[in-house]
């Protein structure tokens, strides 16, 4: 797996609810109301949830007559939902390592700090690497990441005023695993 890669699959895993939908889909046996009340988020917010994986052909709704009950909605991973799924694990075991909360839940953190681990330290650089994502939310997520210390920014004078951004010391062994891991993903695939 590449950088341009795992930028976009650690993006699609962003927001507050993708991550655990994905983690917990197999155990709840793909069905809507046990993964409803496994997770205890509304009925309505889970549904808009499933719409969006099945438009980003991560998850797929399964006809009446695949399903247990022909009457009760459930769902399974893709192949993409799949190598999503092993993705999910990684970032997952890499921010119980972090402990500064559930990372994934705001756009662009994973990808801001995978790409801060491969030495895109500017803020241009960063936004052309990562898309083109509104300066911002970039902004944002970077003072974000830096009010919970996981990044530090630096101020340069010469030849003009420019910020840095770094990861602090203490996360690039544990981004350093999550990218390891992430490589290994290819081989598997």
């Amino acid at each position: 797996m590449n950088l341009e890669e795992a930028i976009q699959h650690t993006q699609q895993l962003s927001g507050r609810w993708i991550m655990p939908i994905l983690l917990h889909l197999k155990s709840s046996g793909g069905r809507f109301t046990p993964l409803q009340k496994q997770l205890q988020i509304s009925p309505s917010r889970l549904s808009d949830n499933f719409s969006r994986l099945v438009s980003k052909q991560i998850v797929k709704r399964l006809s009446p007559y695949e399903r247990r009950h022909p009457l009760l909605p459930e769902y399974e991973l893709t192949e993409y939902g799949e190598l999503l799924f092993v993705i999910t694990q990684c970032l997952q075991k890499a921010e119980e390592t972090i402990e500064a909360g559930p990372l994934h839940r705001k756009s662009w953190t994973w990808p801001l700090m995978i790409s801060l681990y491969h030495d895109y330290t500017r803020f241009q650089s960063l936004q052309r690497l990562l898309g083109n994502p509104s300066p911002r939310i970039l902004s944002m997520r970077l003072n974000e990441l830096c009010d919970l210390k996981l990044v530090k920014k630096e101020i340069t004078e010469q030849p003009s005023l420019r910020y840095t951004y770094q990861l602090e010391d203490r996360l690039y062994p544990i981004v350093d695993m999550l990218w390891g891991e992430l490589l290994k993903i290819e081989i598997i695939q």
